[in-house]
């Protein structure tokens, strides 16, 4: 592969020999099998919460903060990758991604208490962290505007399919074994994906001279984790375990987001700052991105709350309960390549528009659920809210990244990533708050524990529905493209699958 292509906005050389072809396959297929590994890790806890709460003494609120906690390190370390990407190579990138993960996995399958177990979530997200906008930067490089559909169809397969697939994959180990074999087996793939990456990937990327902010880091990682912090104490507080009051760590993050936002405008104009925030001067990328976070936490939430949902109110067993969500997990790979080729058609509102109707529907559905609900409801409701998901993800996704001028690529990736992260943090928190809550109440009211958990969850999806009626409003604002494609399959000067809000295209800007 040419030494000309390049990370986080250097240029990429023209592809037309089948030998640059071939390795731009195989480097984008290592980085995609490599991601779905990590990224699996997510929910992989999911379905084993219940088991983890009795095996290690805690309460849900904070037991789920082993996938919060997960989700939350990635929306700290992501903001720093748009430096690391200019930075530093794509091998090196690579390795330490893949070491800091396997090294997790380890802890993970060792940790004698909550606490270390938790450490090791840590080491393994700060590793993800470094993956996920790895591979969206370098796909937006080594992949022609034209077909970046399909690739990022690939992609949705990796950010909410893994994620999907992982109470189903927890299940099935845990029907025969114990929780800790789920980082056993993974382990000896991680240390195969990272043999893999020493000896086949190649630095491809150019790395050029990058300021990291030091005062940037802290004031990103204060406000990013005292929102969701903030947010999953609400729910430990619920059952009285919350160690600070909620606010406490809401106001400070506020207070820290706001802060790191300002430094960072202010340093855009040197080109220093860690998180280039001028990429939401363009008008699709902020519509596509606010889209995407209602999705995320949707998605997330649905993964937490539903698992717990099948074990404690229906009463059934881990292996039930992976398998319940698995056609969901199915449906969203299935139909992400084939979304990313329609998308790369005809662009982003013929798909964005349905799927967000069926995230709606799929989502109202669930609020129907009780503590008498068959399963094949479950799985109906789940489908629908996946198929949705499916269809708005991907051109969602494309749209905003491919909105933006090359110079913006790796920061446009890594908040991509870090918003992605943090909508999924606040998701699980946010619905494990509002079904512990809604429980608490139904007992105060006289309710038996089942049904009061039935109602816990039923208030987490009420509240879920209500928003998705939010993102179907904001769907409507996307417009379809300005021009058709020319002929040959060539995109023009705007590409058909950019998403267009009122403000046009002609007042976007084309770069820094």
């Amino acid at each position: 592969m040419s030494e000309d292509v390049a990370l986080g906005g250097s240029t990429t050389t023209e592809r037309t020999g089948t030998t640059a072809d071939r390795s731009a396959v195989v480097l984008i297929g290592l980085l995609l099998i490599a991601a779905f590994v990590m990224i699996l890790n997510e929910t992989i806890l999911s379905v084993a919460l219940p088991t983890l709460m009795s095996d290690l003494d805690i309460t849900a609120g904070t037991a789920q903060w082993l996938t919060s906690g997960f989700l939350l390190t990635m929306a700290t370390v992501i903001p720093t990758t748009g430096y690391i990407l200019q930075r530093f190579t794509l091998r090196s990138v690579y390795i330490t991604a893949m070491s800091l993960f396997a090294a997790g996995t380890l802890l993970a399958a060792l940790a004698p208490g909550f606490e270390v177990l938790l450490t090791a979530r840590v080491v393994q997200a700060s590793g993800t962290a470094l993956m996920v906008p790895l591979l969206m930067t370098t796909i937006l490089n080594v992949i022609p505007e034209h077909s970046r559909g399909r690739t990022m169809g690939l992609v949705a397969i990796v950010i909410s399919v893994a994620p999907a697939v992982g109470p189903t994959t927890s299940g099935l180990i845990l029907q025969s074994l114990s929780w800790r074999a789920m980082f056993w087996i993974v382990l000896p793939i991680a240390v195969g994906a990272l043999v893999l990456g020493g000896l086949f990937v190649r630095n491809v990327t150019k790395p050029r001279p990058s300021h990291l902010d030091f005062i940037s880091v802290p004031l990103s990682a204060l406000g990013f984790g005292g929102i969701v912090y903030g947010l999953s104490s609400i729910g430990e507080s619920a059952g009285g375990h919350a160690p600070v009051p909620p606010w406490v760590p809401l106001v400070v993050g506020v207070i820290a987001l706001a802060l790191f936002v300002v430094r960072q405008l202010k340093l855009a104009g040197r080109d220093r700052a860690l998180l280039d925030l001028r990429t939401f001067a363009v008008g699709p990328f902020r519509l596509a991105i606010m889209m995407m976070a209602g999705f995320m936490l949707t998605l997330f939430g649905a993964l937490i709350i539903l698992p717990l949902y099948l074990q404690n109110v229906l009463g059934k067993d881990v292996l039930t309960t992976g398998l319940v969500l698995l056609p969901g997990g199915l449906v969203m790979g299935l139909l992400a390549p084939f979304v990313g080729a329609l998308f790369d058609k005809f662009g982003a509102r013929p798909l964005v528009l349905p799927g967000t109707v069926a995230v709606s529907a799929g989502t109202w559905l669930l609020t129907t659920l009780d503590a008498n609900s068959s399963l094949w409801m479950v799985i109906a409701a789940h489908v629908v809210l996946s198929t949705g998901i499916a269809f708005g993800l991907t051109p969602l996704m494309t749209s905003a990244l491919g909105s933006l001028a090359p110079e913006l690529y790796s920061h446009g990736s890594a908040t991509v990533s870090t918003i992605q992260q943090v909508a999924g943090a606040a998701g699980t928190a946010l619905f494990i708050t509002l079904m512990t809550r809604g429980t608490e109440s139904a007992i105060a009211d006289g309710s038996d524990p089942v049904q009061a958990g039935a109602d816990g969850v039923h208030t987490a999806f009420l509240v879920a529905g209500c928003l998705s009626i939010v993102l179907i409003v904001a769907a409507v604002l996307v417009r379809g493209p300005k021009q058709a494609t020319m002929a040959g399959g060539a995109p023009d000067e705007h590409s058909p699958g950019s998403v267009e809000t009122e403000e046009t295209a002609d007042h976007q800007p084309k770069g820094v």
